[in-house]
């Protein structure tokens, strides 16, 4: 494994930090800031959104300035966006702060293809393990995140979570400082040279649609889940401290099992840990019915984040097995706007749905979305042996 992959997975691990610092801190804003209940959550969704128009672009400009480039502005504007959030936490201004919300998923939509060019900078052998490590910085993420939650809760005085937005900040500045030692493979292949095919022919590609959908509900039900379970705490009594503690166990389930998660797809295949993932989110969700204590809030959610990691990777590393070179860009566009329009949908409906139905009624409502993905996934496995018989 290239030094490289390590590097680019400690870049990804701060941006990460970052974000799961903001997961951490934002309804909490929300709620302070917001007009209704109902816009509580409006602006993680708008996060999610900015990171959904930034898909393509993100893509588009990395097939043509080079990984990079691509990288440096997606920290540049992530930089702009904390600023205008911490703005709007001074003035206390919630059109201010959800304008700094849509920067910072723009600049973590261009952080989301971390996990592609670990794979492009390694031997072809190492591709699933490249991928692996590289969503492994996670683990520095799930520490740093929350305490840099807690740390910087109160730092300036009068704004309770201002200091949480000049960490991110720095985070963005610390990762494109660390970028610049990275060489990427250059864009002037022969390949990349080559038209690339129309994206309804790439999407017609064995088990592309299954890898995108699989990556999708995976992204979906985790991103819904998490974010509410902040609200769901706090409305059972908890407090603060106790919502960032359950985070930080949720994002150390997402990361941790990525050590060894390349070796479980490499000797059990893609489609057998995907359906591992579904089934440990279905008992994520039953211990989400079951009970509101903070055990059942802790277990749920430690399964909930391997649950993720299993089926999210997994789907990744199929998904980067069914297009040419050639089609990169197009295929990884098609694939994070589509994931990430599911999950700008989610967070967004989060905090309503929280609110209106409630937290246990809020986890039946996905449960169908886990069963058809298992389901599909099964049935797409027995018939690809079929052909193969």
């Amino acid at each position: 494994m290239t030094r490289h992959v390590w590097v680019l997975s400690l870049c990804q691990a701060l941006l990460m930090s970052g974000n799961i610092l903001l997961i951490s801190i934002v309804g909490l804003v929300g709620q302070q800031l917001a007009p209704n209940a109902s816009m509580i959550t409006f602006p993680v969704g708008l996060q999610f959104v900015g990171l959904m128009l930034a898909t393509v672009p993100a893509s588009m400009i990395m097939a043509k300035t080079g990984r990079k480039v691509g990288f440096s502005i997606g920290n540049l504007v992530g930089i702009c966006g904390a600023a205008l959030t911490s703005l709007g936490v001074y003035q206390n201004s919630f059109i201010v702060f959800c304008a700094g919300c849509l920067l910072l998923g723009i600049g973590i939509g261009f952080a989301t293809l971390y996990r592609f060019a670990a794979m492009e900078v390694c031997e072809p052998e190492a591709r699933e393990r490249a991928l692996s490590i590289s969503m492994a910085g996670g683990v520095l993420a799930a520490l740093l995140g929350p305490n840099l939650a807690l740390w910087s809760k109160g730092l300036i005085v009068g704004h309770d979570f201002l200091g949480a937005f000049l960490a991110i900040i720095a985070l963005n500045i610390v990762s494109m400082i660390i970028l610049q030692s990275v060489k990427f493979k250059s864009i002037h292949s022969t390949l990349a040279d080559e038209k690339p095919d129309r994206l309804s022919d790439i999407i017609k590609a064995p088990n592309f649609l299954l890898a995108v959908v699989a990556a999708t509900v995976s992204y979906a039900v985790m991103n819904i889940l998490m974010t509410a379970t902040p609200l769901a705490m706090i409305g059972c009594g908890f407090d603060f401290s106790k919502a960032a503690g359950v985070i930080e166990w949720h994002v150390l389930g997402m990361f941790v099992p990525a050590f060894f998660t390349g070796r479980l797809i490499e000797k059990f295949g893609n489609t057998k840990m995907i359906v591992a993932g579904g089934l440990l989110f279905i008992v994520c969700i039953a211990i989400n019915i079951h009970g509101v204590s903070i055990w059942h809030f802790t277990m749920a959610l430690v399964l909930l984040g391997v649950g993720w990691n299993f089926m999210f990777i997994s789907a990744t590393s199929l998904f980067s097995q069914t297009y040419l070179t050639k089609n990169r860009a197009k295929a990884q566009a098609c694939n994070e706007f589509i994931v990430f329009s599911s999950v700008a949908l989610t967070a967004m409906l989060s905090g309503w749905l929280e609110a209106t139905i409630g937290w246990q009624a809020l986890n039946l409502y996905v449960l169908p979305f886990v069963i058809a993905v298992i389901l599909g996934i099964i049935f797409a496995s027995k018939r690809n042996v079929e052909r193969t018989a």
